[in-house]
């Protein structure tokens, strides 16, 4: 008796992480989590992570992301290096990460300046809705 071991197929996170560390090698990413309604998009929180490798997969970011204790719906990442290259130092990251907030405080459309992704790991845009 043999065991097959199935992976599901990539999501579009897993393709977008591959894809940017052959662009730019290890990398900082500034991340927020929101919430999603029908007429309204709230930012619940945000962290930093650095990224050095494309081991990690969509399932894991959302078990990562489960320890926000939050009930969330989307993530948009910002992918960032340092002056050198790399991945950026901790108060550089806090610093860019306030920084991310305070404009996303002013004009939610920031989102789509980041590579944002739903909860499955499928890459998503904000469009603006004139409500009536």
């Amino acid at each position: 008796m043999s065991t097959f071991e199935t992976k599901s197929s990539p999501t579009d996170f897993d393709r977008w992480l591959v894809t940017e560390l052959a662009r730019s090698g290890p990398f900082t990413a500034l991340v927020v989590l929101v919430t999603i309604t029908d007429s309204k998009i709230v930012p619940l929180c945000s962290t930093y992570l650095n990224v050095i490798g494309s081991e990690t997969d969509w399932g894991e970011v959302v078990i990562l992301f489960a320890g926000a204790g939050r009930d969330w719906d989307g993530a948009s990442f910002y992918p960032l290096t340092g002056p050198a290259g790399g991945p950026l130092d901790n108060p550089s990251a806090r610093l860019r990460l306030r920084e991310l907030e305070a404009r996303l405080d002013d004009d939610l459309m920031v989102l789509n300046e980041g590579h944002f992704f739903d909860k499955w790991g499928r890459r998503n845009m904000i469009e603006k809705v004139e409500l009536q």
